[in-house]
This record gives structure tokens, sequence and C-alpha cells, in this order.
């Protein structure tokens, strides 16, 4: 009689050792290569490879990311690649693109718009997926979150024209009719950081406020901007007066707005560049 485990077995022991149904489904199906279907119609099927399976679960249940693990993560209808160099994608940025389309619908097909510290690429190519007419601008200073960020667009047939380098570094001299950002901008220190202890520190924190990203994309986007352009910010869930604030000090914008993410928090704040004074 075989001793080979089974898929059913599999599956009911990473549950009784705390791990999540779907998470232990998800990884069993990277192990053997298979959808979660496959694994609900096949209870019985052999698990040779039941020691890889375990090292994933075991380093899940320590708290790595799904994503990692399984090398992929679902954004607004795209399925991206990520890697320890990116953040993982979260549902709540989907708040930006929604915003970012929605500012889009009053402009022309050849609307220049960034993405600034891209990270796995996931808004620029959501928003270039909903609007492929639009050019877009995507710029990482990591090399390693680049080279993910190039190989999804190049996997999922959506072009955007990658920078490397730090925030607007890589376009000085050119203007654009929307900026997006989801920057780091957890404090330093916050006690929520060693929960994220995987994912790329700089790409988490922004000083001992949390706010020093936002205060310099908010300084150095006008000149950049077009009379009438948006810059749009994603932010933690209580900084969005802060943020609106930096935007009235600035005193190239419109007054602030703001969106709320799933959890009915704040989560974006965005205004558009007025026109100078003749």
């Amino acid at each position: 009689m075989s001793s080979t485990p089974r898929v059913g077995a599999l599956l009911a022991e990473a549950q009784a050792l705390g791990l999540d149904r779907l998470d232990a489904q998800l990884l069993l199906g990277q192990v053997l290569g298979r959808p979660r279907t496959w694994l609900i119609a096949h209870d019985e099927a052999l698990v040779p490879e039941a020691s890889r399976y375990r090292e994933l679960c075991g380093r899940r249940r320590a708290g790595e990311p799904l994503a990692y693990l399984v090398g992929f993560k679902e954004f607004h209808g795209l399925m991206l690649e990520v890697s320890p160099a990116t953040l993982v994608p979260r549902p709540d940025t989907e708040t930006l693109v929604h915003w970012a389309l929605e500012v889009m619908a009053g402009m022309p097909g050849s609307a220049q718009v960034v993405d600034l510290g891209c990270g796995s690429g996931a808004i620029a190519l959501a928003v270039k997926h909903h609007r492929p007419d639009a050019r877009l601008f995507a710029v990482e200073r990591s090399d390693a979150a680049l080279l993910v960020a190039r190989a999804n667009g190049q996997r999922l047939g959506l072009t955007v024209d990658w920078r490397l380098g730090d925030w607007l570094a890589p376009l000085q001299g050119q203007h654009f009719d929307l900026l997006l950002s989801n920057p780091p901008y957890i404090a330093e220190g916050d006690p929520h950081l060693p929960a994220l202890r995987y994912e790329p520190l700089e790409a988490l924190t922004a000083g001992a406020d949390g706010l020093d990203a936002l205060r310099q994309l908010i300084a150095q986007a006008p000149a950049h901007l077009r009379s009438g352009g948006w810059l749009l910010l994603e932010h933690g869930h209580d900084q969005a007066d802060a943020v609106a604030a930096l935007f009235a000090a600035q005193g190239s914008y419109g007054p602030a707005q703001h969106r709320v993410d799933l959890g009915g928090h704040r989560r974006c704040t965005g205004a558009a560049k007025i026109a100078a004074a003749a």
C-alpha cells in the first residue's frame, strides 16, 4: 500500500495546522501545476511532491505572503507576477485605478499618464488595459522590481514606457496629463511593520511621519503637469487631511479631493494643477 499522501489528506493536514482552506488549495495547485477545480475533483490523487507542499505551507504559516509563494497576484482583473522585490498589490489600490479612469474619461486618446514607483506595474498595466489609447509611463527605482513590471507588461501584451529612476527624475522636461502613485507612506517604527517583514521596506516606509514621499511628489509634480493635469496619490487610512494640507500649502493645485477604499476610509487624495496667473 502506497505511503504517498493524497490530495484530500494533504489539504486536511494543512487546515488542521491552521492554514486557510483557499491558501492550502492554491499552494497545492502551485506544486502540482493544477487549478483548484482539479484538486476538488481529484481528492484521491497521489501527491509525490508532498514534502515541497509541506515546506510551502510552513512558510505561509510563518507569515510569508501567499503571492510570493505562488508567484502571482490578481489585481483589477489582471494576473500579475510578483516577487519579494515588489509589494504585493492590494485591493485598496484599485481605488486609485478607478479614480484615474474616472479622470481620464474626459481626456483624449493621446493622454499621457505616469505611474510613479510602479513596483510590479499593477497600476500602470490596469490603466493601460482599460485605456489602450492612452500613453502610459512607469517609473521605478528598483532594478529588480522593474524587471518584474516589464515581464508583466510583455506577458499581458500591454505597452508601457518603463523608466528606471527616482520618482520624476527620468522624466525631466516632459509634461503629463495625469500622475499616479502609491508611494511608501508608513511611518518608520510603525508597530504594523513586523507583519510586513517579507515585503521591501523601501516601498513601505517614508520618514518619521510616513509623509516624506508624499511631500516630495506634491512638491515636484507641478513642474511635470500640464495645466489642468491631475496628481492622484494613495496614502494611509488616517492621512487624508495631512495630504490635503500638503496640496493646499504647495499653492499650484485646486481644491483637493478624496476617494474611499473598500473599508470606507479616505484612501486616495488628489488635485488638479491650476493655470499660472498671467
